[in-house]
């Protein structure tokens, strides 16, 4: 069996795109997600998705938005 370090180290060493595989497993091992939250987001961002795609709203750049934000909390 491999010790904590050794597994760390291992993982270190893979490509970026594994590494994130891991941390992911790991956080829900940790967190597990709430499958019906979920599920309600998902149906909320494919709405959202749909509706810029269609033309009903527009979307507002980030920058803009953040510099409301900062606006409002001055």
């Amino acid at each position: 069996m491999h010790g904590t370090k050794e597994i760390i180290r291992e993982a270190a060493a893979l490509p970026v795109e594994e590494r994130t595989l891991v941390v992911d497993a790991l956080l829900r091992s940790l967190n597990p997600p709430d499958t019906g939250s979920e599920r309600e987001w998902l149906v909320v961002a494919r709405r959202r998705l749909t509706e810029l795609r269609s033309g009903r709203v527009r979307a507002v750049p980030g920058e803009q938005v953040f510099a409301k934000i900062r606006e409002r909390l001055a």
